[in-house]
């Protein structure tokens, strides 16, 4: 009936990577860990692990982070 993504309705993370630069996540519960070189997301039922360097939280709502700098990879724990 609506067009809404399916993520948004069960609370999957959204993951939107822009060149190797920035990341934004959506539908996140938090931030685990946090540190330059590594960034754990808590997504509910999956870890968004974010690996890279100079790495920076640059902006964080309820529904949205927004993470730059050098990403080398992003990992999925279920």
């Amino acid at each position: 009936m609506f067009d809404i993504p399916g993520e948004i309705l069960d609370g999957t993370p959204r993951v939107t990577i822009t060149g190797f630069r920035r990341v934004v996540v959506e539908n996140h519960k938090g931030i685990l860990e946090y540190g330059e070189n590594c960034i754990v997301i808590n997504g509910g039922r999956v870890l968004v692990r974010l690996k890279g360097e100079d790495m920076e939280l640059r902006a964080m709502t309820t529904d949205e982070l927004l993470i730059t700098g050098v990403i080398f990879a992003v990992d999925f724990d279920y």
